[in-house]
């Protein structure tokens, strides 16, 4: 049985509606009417290719937990592939249960994230950075802020806890969901995505601030004039 089909009735066991495409063009097409709950990617697809496809996902509004599977086992593809927004990767040949498992880790995490926020008593601020949990508006110094899904949740989650210091473990498993050794690359790529944006100058920056060693920390001081 083709592994599409057996993951499909793995997932309709657990109580999930599945659409399988395999063709590129049309699973764009799909992810294009919205509505998705989670993505399972295949790299290796007729027309579009799996990364264009995760890279016009995380350009939505609305953020879908999206793992990634292929035979292309090296680094650098597993690293471009969360660096485009994916929250999970695996290589071929992969348990079809464990992929499921990941699948019901990714989308308790969401619902989970999704509720936290909701609960939030309102917009936090702090170094001239304003979030709003409910609308996920951002803004620094007043200026409306593009972020994607995940930037906006890392930034959120650094608001929330000033002055404390993350490892990047410590940052893949709380704000990303998972802690994997060897993945901690998309997080440099976030932070450096994010300070691009919230900071006057990203090469000496006064809000996400580098602990030599240890991680990152959000600095509770306002910016160097």
């Amino acid at each position: 049985m083709p592994i599409a089909d057996l993951l499909r009735l793995h997932l309709q066991d657990e109580g999930y509606q599945v659409t399988h495409c395999a063709d590129g063009n049309q699973g764009l097409a799909q992810l294009r009417t919205g509505g998705w709950d989670a993505l399972i990617l295949d790299l290796m697809l007729p027309g579009v290719d799996g990364l264009e496809i995760c890279r016009q996902a995380r350009a939505m509004a609305t953020y879908t937990p999206i793992i990634i599977t292929s035979a292309r086992s090296s680094e650098v593809h597993r690293i471009l592939g969360l660096e485009l927004g994916a929250d999970d990767y695996l290589v071929k040949p992969f348990s079809v249960l464990e992929l499921v498992a990941r699948v019901k880790a990714l989308l308790r995490r969401a619902d989970a994230m999704a509720r936290n926020q909701r609960n939030e008593a309102g917009a936090l601020e702090l170094n001239g950075v304003r979030l709003d949990p409910l609308t996920r508006q951002a803004q620094v110094e007043g200026r409306p802020l593009d972020l994607t899904p995940r930037e906006f949740d890392l930034l959120y989650f650094f608001v929330k806890h000033p002055e404390k210091v993350f490892s990047r473990l410590d940052l893949l498993n709380q704000v990303w969901g998972y802690q994997h050794d060897g993945y901690e690359h998309t997080v440099n790529t976030h932070i450096n995505r994010l300070r691009a944006k919230i900071e006057a100058d990203p090469a000496d920056p006064a809000r996400i601030l580098t602990v030599w060693g240890k991680g990152y920390r959000f600095a509770h001081g306002g910016p160097a004039a």
